[in-house]
């Protein structure tokens, strides 16, 4: 909702301000169809990495807390929003609990995801056995995802 790019903008700038979390690389901005409820605006998405000490559910917080600051509000699931803030992996290792999973459940089957995710780690490994550039080529060929350029100035 609103200025996607000014939001994704918004929210690098007060993650980065968060206690506990730096920021590192930032993937170009994509803009995407919606998935799920698709009677909305087309997203715009990127991925960040950040350096933490912070558990899993710690860091989870942090991204839930500028979400809240940034005026999200959660109605209908998948449906029209500020901002989304997902931890889609954290280092290595895997989180499984009622609040968080970890790959994110969805990470392999969403361009919008793997395509940014691409410019950072092209040859990690994902669980199906692929490497993240090439489960985003493939995914990229069945889902619309327009490349639109960097989330900074």
């Amino acid at each position: 909702m609103g200025d996607g790019p000014a939001n994704l903008r918004l929210a690098m700038e007060l993650l980065q301000a968060a206690a506990g979390v730096s920021l590192g690389r930032v993937a170009s901005m994509y803009r995407t169809a919606p998935q799920g409820y698709t009677e909305q605006d087309w997203f715009f998405n990127t991925v960040a990495e950040a350096r933490t000490r912070l558990a899993p559910l710690e860091l989870l917080d942090v991204l839930q807390s500028v979400e809240t600051a940034m005026g999200r509000v959660r109605t209908i699931r998948w449906g029209p929003r500020i901002i989304d803030l997902d931890l889609l992996l954290y280092g290595t290792g895997r989180v499984e609990s009622e609040r968080l999973t970890v790959p994110h459940p969805r990470l392999t089957q969403r361009a919008f995801v793997l395509l940014p995710l691409a410019e950072l780690i092209p040859d990690r490994e994902l669980s199906c056995g692929l490497r993240v550039s090439e489960m985003a080529a493939r995914l990229a060929r069945e889902q619309p995802c327009e490349l639109v350029g960097p989330v900074g100035p």
